[in-house]
């Protein structure tokens, strides 16, 4: 193995331990935000999707998160239960639902996030553009592969 080489293996066996620290507390982050509105992970982040994405069918829902189509429905009986979400007539298909989030509720959830937002901008500002777009390349394919290893999970 040549030196650089072994260069590139010490630095991709530290990438790895850096990124499994970096899920670790992300999952937690997202837990104690989830938890403060009575919520778990996985509904906190199926909120995430229908705020980004706006209304979506449960169909849309299952392949976003890797659940089951049973799965979504408990999922969102209880967020709906919960008054984060609820159903509606799909504009042009009558046998779909749209599941639209409660705006007001996800208010309440957006003010958890806002003291980690300064924090990211904050630590931002010690990167330059070159190097926060090569984290964004990075973390984009990475997401990719991501999904793709849930879905072989799930499929």
């Amino acid at each position: 193995m040549t030196e650089a080489d072994a260069k590139r293996a010490e630095t991709l066996r530290h990438l790895m331990e850096v990124g499994r620290n970096h899920s670790a507390v992300t999952v937690m982050f997202h837990s104690a935000v989830a938890a403060k509105q009575g919520l778990n992970a996985t509904e906190e982040k199926t909120l995430d999707h229908l705020q980004r994405q706006g209304p979506l069918t449960a169909k849309d829902l299952a392949e976003l998160t890797g659940l089951t189509p049973a799965s979504v429905t408990g999922l969102l009986d209880r967020l709906e239960s919960k008054g984060f979400v609820r159903r509606a007539k799909h504009p042009t298909d009558k046998r779909r639902v749209l599941v639209e989030p409660n705006q007001e509720k996800l208010a309440e959830l957006a003010v958890f996030f806002e003291d980690w937002a300064r924090d990211i901008v904050e630590a931002c500002e010690e990167f330059s553009t070159d190097e926060l777009n090569t984290v964004v390349r990075f973390l984009s394919v990475m997401s990719e592969r991501q999904r793709a290893a849930a879905a072989r999970l799930t499929g």
